[in-house]
């Protein structure tokens, strides 16, 4: 008797490791394509640089990111950009009125000078602000310390024009007549300058006019913000 047949199947070999792994699959054209690489110019903004343009011009912490940004970290330039934009938003508000304000003064640490500032604003929420007030007694620190004769150029009488113009005229006397002109113009404006409030150098930072600190206050505020009056006081003065 024949007993039962059975057959053996070769069984296949192990794939090796190498066959294992999967190949990579062959990447299209879109795909193969060199990713795009972009300046990430807010990561190389330190936020020393922020504060630094921040202490300067008083403005807020976006606003001077977004400046030194724009100048890619260039300091010079951001203020030139801040300062541009300060002068254009207090453009735009100009036609507002004033509903509120403060009065701040200060007096020199020898007690012989002091002055008093009326910063003016459109609301009571402004005006009722630490940093507003601030803002008024430094102003009012400037004052005691420079002594400015105007408050505005548009406030120098006819007769003060004439007066200087005639000491200047002197100085310039000789001259080419070609150059004449704009050299007395130039002596008058820098003359002048030093006298009104507005146009001066502040005493805490002469890279900006009492004017353009105050555009920094209207970028800062979002308010019409302005001198309203001042005094100065010396004894026996």
């Amino acid at each position: 008797m024949i007993g039962p047949i059975f057959s053996f199947k070769k069984r296949p070999a192990p794939p090796s490791l190498a066959s294992s792994e999967p190949k990579d699959p062959v990447p299209d054209r879109a795909s193969a394509k060199k990713a795009p690489t972009y300046n990430n110019m807010s990561a190389s903004i330190s936020t020393d640089q922020v504060k630094e343009l921040r202490d300067k011009t008083g403005v807020s912490v976006m606003q001077c990111k977004k400046a030194l940004e724009e100048a890619k970290g260039d300091m010079e330039k951001a203020l030139v950009i801040l300062h541009k934009k300060s002068g254009e938003i207090a453009a735009k508000k100009g036609d507002r009125t004033f509903k509120a304000g403060t009065v701040q003064a200060y007096i020199h640490s020898n007690g012989t000078v002091g002055a008093m500032v009326e910063l003016d604003s459109e609301t009571d929420f402004v005006a009722n602000n630490d940093e507003f007030k601030a803002l008024a007694r430094d102003i009012a620190m400037h004052v005691a310390a420079s002594n400015p004769k105007f408050l505005r150029s548009d406030d120098i009488q006819e007769s003060d024009k004439k007066a200087a113009r005639e000491v200047f005229e002197a100085e310039v006397k000789g001259k080419p007549e070609a150059i004449k002109k704009t050299i007395l113009e130039g002596k008058l404006k820098a003359y002048f300058s030093e006298m009104v409030l507005l146009d001066q150098p502040f005493i805490k930072n002469p890279e900006s006019t009492i004017q353009q600190l105050l555009d920094q206050a209207v970028q800062r505020f979002g308010e019409k913000i302005a001198v309203g009056r001042y005094c100065r006081f010396k004894v026996l003065g």
